[in-house]
């Protein structure tokens, strides 16, 4: 699986190659990509956090564009129900805040930087709305994954 969530498979590896077929096997004509490997990072060495900026999509492109930042996911957070819709969770009756998931590599990008755009991206003062948007769904919100995490967004 790549970073955007779609399917892969690996049909060939050299020195300094990887092709993938990324095409759905139901999708009729297959389609293969030479690939070439610009670093490898071992997935234990990266980090995950999650931000609530208001609504999900604007904060989400700008983390996709810092350096170092691997992918990005958008979803929910906070709220009582499991898997609700988007209807539900703008209603205001799940609890949940619309977030943007980062996952880095901290050795090529701070949790600082991170903190910084995210800081540079809302208005912390503004209650439960961000621009146009409104609705405690676009509350801001850190969500830390580990205490060195929370320990830096607290200063």
């Amino acid at each position: 699986m790549l970073s955007n969530g779609l399917p892969a498979k690996v049909t060939a590896i050299t020195d300094d190659h990887i092709t993938l077929d990324l095409n759905h096997e139901l999708a009729g004509k297959h389609l293969t990509f030479d690939v070439t490997l610009l670093t490898l990072t071992p997935a234990d060495s990266l980090q995950k956090v999650a931000f609530g900026a208001g609504c999900f999509w604007g904060p989400e492109l700008a983390f996709m564009r810092v350096p170092g930042v691997i992918s990005t996911e958008v979803g929910y957070s906070q709220g009582h129900v499991k898997e609700p819709s988007y209807e539900q969770v703008c209603s205001g009756s799940t609890g949940h805040a619309e977030v943007v998931q980062v996952t880095y590599d901290p050795n090529q990008v701070t949790f600082r930087d991170l903190l910084n755009e995210f800081w540079g991206r809302h208005d912390p003062t503004s209650l439960n709305k961000q621009g146009n948007d409104v609705g405690t769904q676009y509350r801001a919100g850190i969500y830390t994954h580990t205490p060195e995490q929370m320990e830096e967004a607290r200063k």
